[in-house]
């Protein structure tokens, strides 16, 4: 299976602006072979392989701007873009009616303002500098501390407020050792997040915590709405800033990291126990799964 280590690039770090760079030229590169393949779209009805697409895109400045392979997932990703158009065209054609609308072309990346994912494949990653777990990116100067020596992939994903380094690596699943006829039921809630209950003889029922999420949720909510209302009294239009946007962020983050820390306990306290399986309202897993 795949696991991902991150990596959160803000403003202030050192290593953001050679970022920030790399994901403004591979916006211009998508860009550009947007324009190639929407023209051929709507002067002869064809919409470009991946070969055809890279003969067109290979002298263009933009693609030139960036490691080959990273031009090339750049290239991928738009063909994938230009995939989901085709399909949903597909759909339009026969059902109408699943559809506000007529799809449209894949469109363009903000001329300023956007930014584009950059995926580095194993080719374009520094081997030697790997062993001893740094992680060194084709065409970018910084080294990137990690836990992991072998990986499969990094990501540089583009966020409103930062950027994050995904360093993706497999691993092999540990069997445990489970008894499936043991079952755990858990109950999904508000202030308890979640009730765990099992017919393993012995158990002692446990109750997961929400509370801190409410308290999370109720502070955004409060303060979003503070900032939008002296947003509001300068410009009746505006909704949105910097400043409300680095909040989402830090709620975002701090829900994810209570709801992946409280899912792995759940996880590894089942383990523990040995219970092989878990329902959740109607539906059956193993815990493996």
């Amino acid at each position: 299976m795949q696991l991902v280590e991150r990596h959160i690039i803000n403003p202030n770090n050192s290593i953001f602006a050679e970022i920030d760079a790399a994901a403004f030229a591979a916006k211009n590169l998508y860009n550009a072979a947007n324009y190639i393949m929407r023209q051929a779209y709507i002067k002869s009805n064809v919409i470009f392989d991946m070969t055809a697409l890279y003969a067109e895109a290979k002298l263009l400045e933009a693609y030139c701007g960036l490691p080959r392979k990273v031009s090339n997932d750049v290239l991928r990703q738009l063909l994938r873009d230009w995939k989901s158009f085709r399909e949903a065209r597909k759909e339009y054609d026969e059902n109408p009616s699943k559809f506000l609308g007529r799809p449209k072309l894949p469109g363009y990346k903000h001329k300023t303002d956007g930014r584009n994912l950059l995926v580095y494949d194993i080719q374009a990653i520094s081997k030697p500098l790997l062993k001893i777990k740094q992680v060194k990116l084709s065409g970018l100067s910084f080294i990137v501390k990690s836990k992991q020596s072998d990986v499969d992939q990094v990501r540089i994903v583009p966020k409103k407020t930062h950027y994050v380094i995904e360093v993706v690596y497999s691993t092999e699943p540990k069997p445990a050792d489970l008894d499936y006829t043991q079952v755990a039921g858990i109950d999904l809630g508000l202030n308890n997040l979640a009730t765990i209950a099992s017919n393993k003889p012995g158990f002692q029922p446990v109750v997961v915590n929400g509370r801190p999420l409410k308290s999370t949720n109720q502070f955004y909510n409060k303060r979003k709405a503070e900032l939008v209302s002296i947003l509001m009294k300068k410009d009746d239009k505006r909704r949105s800033s910097n400043r409300i946007e680095r909040l989402t962020d830090l709620r975002t983050r701090r829900i994810d990291h209570y709801l992946h820390t409280a899912s792995k306990r759940i996880v590894d306290l089942l383990i523990k126990e040995q219970i092989g399986m878990f329902k959740v309202d109607p539906i059956v897993k193993t815990v493996s799964g």
